[in-house]
């Protein structure tokens, strides 16, 4: 989920994180792509930026974290540890 945050060119970024793994995961990190835009709609660069997992995350459960995030954001990947 997606929502304008309190600085200009940023915005809420929630994401919904489901362990369906028998273990618990421990650790890892979210990779935001952030694309920055042009005034013609081109875009001109990614800037990545890493934060850390709400871990730890039981196994079978659901957790949910909002992060702050500038400019534009298109892709985002998560790495399990």
């Amino acid at each position: 989920m997606r929502e304008p945050a309190d600085q200009r060119w940023c915005e809420k970024v929630t994401l919904g994180f489901h362990n369906t793994g028998q273990s618990a995961v421990r650790s890892g990190t979210v990779t935001f792509g952030t694309h920055v835009i042009g005034a013609l709609g081109v875009d001109w660069a990614t800037v990545e930026s890493t934060e850390e997992l709400p871990a730890p995350i039981p196994a079978g459960a659901r957790n949910e974290q909002t992060w702050t995030v500038c400019v534009e954001t298109r892709d985002v990947d998560v790495r399990w540890d």
